[in-house]
């Protein structure tokens, strides 16, 4: 409105001295709303590949089949809990899994807790069931000590409850092939690969088979976290490591002994000396807790280390992880010979000569005699 009462439009009400040519052209703006909607739209183009690529990559359909406990700890992730169905068999895929997990907006809804699931199961139907209140199914704990051998280890897990005949069971699994690990045609059990660890089982059906296959799962897990690189460079196997592991498991109470224990096997094998360790030939004589006998220290079994040079024919038992990277990852060493230090409880003193372990030797047995017979590696 000008002062004179005309009504102009704006756009011809201009400044003294302003140009008379028209506006130059402006940038043409996008709607906020069209970028909302293209990315929507990619969104669901995305979602949609992913579901249709969770469908076709998804080996199992349904309910499953079979029973199998999984205990979900609290804090774990999507990708976590994938993994833990994935090495029983519930689930296919990890990956997938988690992606479906995701997909379906059920990362946050996984739950904590004690399953009772079944092998081959869909994602969607296993998370239908993590998803749930929490159904926990009662089960009996199983612990499984390190070292000892599967003979040893039945009467064990009996007391706690495993049914059934945990020595016919083990002496094979559809889990794992100990050929695949290196070891010989004719290997006659699962010795060395019934990996220590504390185990649940449903207490309605707490089979010796299921435990066995749960170890084989455990086993399999836990080799893989030991780099095989230097053994492969001494020509180990990997069921070679796991034979000189359920040695050096006997053999040391303590984990920082284990290493040095290694080291010294690794520098016999190459000396071509025998490794001489008494827990092979208990193992032979399935004398595990009396002293051995002469005779029984000149057994011909194959396992007698004190006779034969080279590593035992398999494994003496079963040996926990710390025994196994011990084995496989041995520190620089010079020393050839170990024996129980006098009064430190079990830890190893080791020499790098014959005249430096008889010195130890004359030590123990010293301590042995002023202790009237009794073991010296306590004191009192």
């Amino acid at each position: 409105m000008t002062d004179d009462g005309d009504e102009r439009p704006i756009a011809t009400v201009r400044p003294p001295g302003a140009s008379s040519s028209p506006p130059p052209p402006q940038a043409r703006r996008r709607s906020p709303g069209r970028h909302a909607l293209l990315f929507g739209l990619i969104a669901v183009v995305v979602i949609a590949v992913l579901f249709v690529a969770n469908g076709i990559f998804e080996p199992f359909k349904g309910d499953g089949s079979g029973a199998v406990v999984v205990r979900v700890p609290a804090g774990v992730s999507a990708g976590d809990v994938g993994g833990l169905l994935a090495d029983k068999g519930v689930v296919g895929s990890a990956f997938f899994f988690e992606l479906r997990a995701t997909l379906g907006g059920d990362r946050a809804n996984l739950r904590a807790g004690t399953y009772k699931l079944r092998k081959g199961m869909s994602n969607g139907s296993a998370l239908a069931v993590l998803t749930n209140v929490a159904k926990t199914a009662p089960v009996i704990n199983v612990l499984v000590p390190e070292g000892p051998a599967r003979s040893e280890l039945a009467p064990i897990v009996k007391k706690q409850g495993v049914t059934g005949d945990y020595r016919a069971a083990s002496i094979s699994s559809p889990e794992l092939n100990p050929r695949a690990y290196g070891a010989p045609k004719d290997v006659k059990s699962l010795e060395g690969f019934l990996f220590p660890a504390t185990y649940e089982l449903l207490k309605s059906s707490p089979d010796a088979k299921r435990l066995v296959r749960d170890q084989m799962i455990a086993f399999k897990r836990n080799i893989a976290k030991v780099n095989m690189k230097y053994a492969k460079s001494k020509n180990l196997t990997v069921y070679d490591v796991v034979t000189l592991a359920s040695i050096i498991e006997r053999e040391a109470l303590f984990d920082r002994d284990r290493p040095e224990v290694a080291a010294v096997f690794y520098n016999r094998l190459r000396d071509s000396i025998s490794l001489g360790s008494d827990a092979t030939t208990r193992f032979a004589v399935s004398n595990w807790d009396q002293p051995l006998t002469v005779s029984q220290l000149n057994s011909s079994s194959p396992y007698n280390t004190r006779r034969f040079p080279g590593l035992p024919p398999g494994p003496i038992g079963n040996p926990g992880l710390a025994s196994l990277k011990a084995a496989a990852n041995p520190p620089k060493s010079s020393n050839l010979y170990f024996i129980v230090a006098p009064c430190l409880k079990g830890r190893l003193t080791f020499a790098k000569t014959a005249a430096e372990f008889q010195v130890l030797i004359d030590a123990y047995n010293n301590k042995r005699a002023s202790q009237g017979g009794k073991d010296p590696a306590f004191c009192r």
